[in-house]
């Protein structure tokens, strides 16, 4: 594959911010059309839309179930997910429930991931789990939801929503999305067949390409368009040899 087309089907472009307004939504569509990235993660209210205007691209449709926190009830989170695949979308990135992870009642995690699991097979969607990083202190947590995501067989493991602030000494609120460690961590003790995707703090193409030489094979990102041109810029299109040092299985 043409590497700039490789970058391109690494990204989910997100259109989750509250602030979006229909008409910002469809011109995402546009970008995500113009680039041929891999999906569009949406507002779930608008995967209909989102379906129509993508309709005949090769951009599939995304969107987040108990977004951002993960507070829903299992069986509201199986219902969002039936909805969101009628509605057209093909890949679903849910939220776990925070507080049972952090409480460490994992019957009930590995329960509610198997319920939308179910769900998103019925309709031959994939699954994406978001751990929400930011809020899980111990490495222990993160490993045993990739142990749960793998006996289940999720597609992805995902690192966070891009929402997930956490309130700082300072007063202030910020969050880390994917890390280094965490993406390392996660690529390490999830089964190999399952896919790590990386959320919060991929912004430049060198980001983009760091967490490619990490195992991660999407990135959930806003800054779609300024991403690949400049790698459009930097590798004028082709695989050049400099290319292939640069980009992982070349």
């Amino acid at each position: 594959m043409d590497p700039i087309a490789e970058l391109a089907k690494m990204i989910d472009h997100s259109l989750l911010h509250p602030t979006m307004t229909d008409e910002q939504l469809k011109a995402g569509c546009e970008t995500a059309k113009k680039y041929h990235v891999a999906s569009v993660c949406i507002k779930p209210y608008a995967v209909r839309q989102a379906a129509e205007w993508l309709k005949g691209s090769d951009v599939l449709v995304g969107t987040v179930i108990g977004f951002p926190h993960g507070n829903s009830t299992a069986d509201i989170k199986v219902a969002e997910t039936e909805r969101a695949c009628i509605d057209g979308a093909v890949e679903i990135d849910m939220v776990v429930n925070i507080g049972k992870v952090l409480g460490k009642e994992w019957d009930y995690v590995e329960q509610e991931i198997g319920a939308v699991l179910a769900a998103c097979h019925r309709h031959h969607a994939i699954l994406k789990v978001i751990f929400e990083n930011d809020y899980l202190p111990d490495d222990e947590l993160k490993i045993r939801l990739c142990q749960i995501c793998s006996r289940l067989g999720v597609e992805f493991v995902k690192t966070s929503t891009g929402y997930g602030f956490i309130k700082t000494a300072d007063g202030n609120y910020n969050y880390r999305g994917a890390t280094e460690h965490d993406l390392k961590l996660m690529r390490a003790h999830s089964a190999p067949e399952i896919q790590v995707k990386a959320a919060g703090g991929v912004r430049n193409l060198d980001d983009l390409l760091h967490v490619k030489s990490l195992g991660v094979t999407r990135v959930g990102a806003t800054a779609t368009a300024a991403m690949l041109e400049e790698a459009k810029k930097r590798f004028h299109g082709t695989a050049s040899d400099s290319v292939a040092d640069e980009l992982p299985g070349y």
